[in-house]
């Protein structure tokens, strides 16, 4: 064995004890035991048995075909633990039911059949041989995408009943995450079928590429504090309805449009104090609250500088009728918001 054999091994094998260990700390050492935590935990340790497979089966001779198979049935249990881990952070009280366990049978089924593979029977040239082995190869191969390409639709349906600019720092963190774990494990799978068509890159490539992926992600993952949060944060937020009843109320209804509108009378038609009121225009609109009825009263005056039928009305007249009831206070809100006076927009737009 030369000195670069060993040089892949070390980095190969490397990420695999990383993972390892990894894996024991959310397990074993971590304050908040989180399930998500130990589906992360699982998903390393079996990962470490796929690669451990790999850098055997690179650099080992005549290993036992009974072991070939059973690592190559672990791609078979990484997908769905994949999924529940996915679950697990983007649900509130994520609990594993007894049908999820369903998605593990075809796991079952070939790590079963593994041990009935015999080194007589894997080493023949028969065709039958070859097709049952190709079979089950891109079976589980095709599994695992599947999977990839479901936990992905996971995260997207989430950012969608979350839209980015309601989502806390928690759900953000969360969503950032997941989606560069679904992107280690794209480039993983990448690696490894790239490696079955036609040998495109050498076969250690993919326990290399399982390192850099592993390192990577450990860091991201203590850098954001991952292991701390799980999918309680996307637990329903009454928050969320409350803005969007303050927001119908101010917008949909054009109560901007009033000059008396406070954010005490806002409080009162919501049934809630002028306090949390502002702390949730502040959290969702990233606005205090005289800025959330100065932009929408912006709004409402772009609207009505641009239409014809108002061309000769003052500038005065139009503020007015937008709500605002001083023509300075007009002029400096629209400044901010537009970075220009509202003549100056009036005329860049006609």
């Amino acid at each position: 064995m030369n000195f670069t054999d060993i040089l892949l091994i070390v980095i190969s094998s490397a990420g695999l004890l990383h993972g390892i260990a990894f894996a024991i700390y959310l397990s074993c050492f971590k304050k908040k035991k989180h399930l998500s935590n130990y589906l992360l935990a699982l998903i390393l340790v079996f990962m470490a048995f796929r690669i451990g497979k790999s850098v055997m089966l690179n650099f080992g001779d005549n290993l036992e075909p009974i072991f070939i198979f059973a690592g190559l049935t672990f791609l078979l249990l990484i997908g769905p633990l994949l999924k529940w881990y996915v679950l697990g952070m983007t649900q509130a009280k994520f609990k594993l039911s007894s049908y999820y366990y369903i998605e593990l049978i075809p796991f079952c089924l070939l790590f079963l059949a593994s041990f009935f593979v015999s080194k007589k029977w894997f080493d023949t040239n028969d065709n039958n041989v070859i097709i049952v082995f190709a079979s089950v190869l891109i079976f589980t191969y095709l599994h695992l995408a599947f999977y990839i390409y479901m936990t992905s639709k996971l995260v997207r349906k989430t950012n969608r009943l979350y839209p980015k600019a309601l989502q806390t720092k928690s759900q953000k963190t969360i969503l950032h995450w997941l989606n560069m774990l679904i992107i280690g494990f794209v480039l993983i799978w990448i690696s490894y079928v790239l490696n079955i068509i036609e040998d495109s890159v050498p076969y250690i490539i993919g326990p290399i590429m399982y390192s850099v992926v592993i390192y990577f992600l450990s860091f991201k993952a203590f850098q954001l504090k991952i292991t701390d949060i799980n999918g309680n944060v996307f637990k329903k937020n009454d928050d969320i309805a409350l803005f969007n009843q303050i927001s119908k109320l101010v917008a949909g209804n054009k109560m901007y449009i009033d000059s008396n509108i406070s954010l005490s009378s806002i409080s009162k038609l919501v049934g809630k104090s002028t306090q949390k009121t502002s702390e949730v225009i502040n959290q969702y609109a990233k606005q205090n609250f005289n800025d959330f009825i100065n932009y929408h009263r912006i709004q409402e005056a772009k609207k009505i500088l641009l239409q014809e039928d108002r061309e000769h009305h003052t500038i005065s007249a139009i503020a007015f009728d937008a709500g605002f009831s001083s023509l300075s206070s007009f002029n400096s809100a629209f400044k901010k918001f537009e970075g220009m006076t509202p003549s100056s927009f009036k005329k860049s737009n006609t």
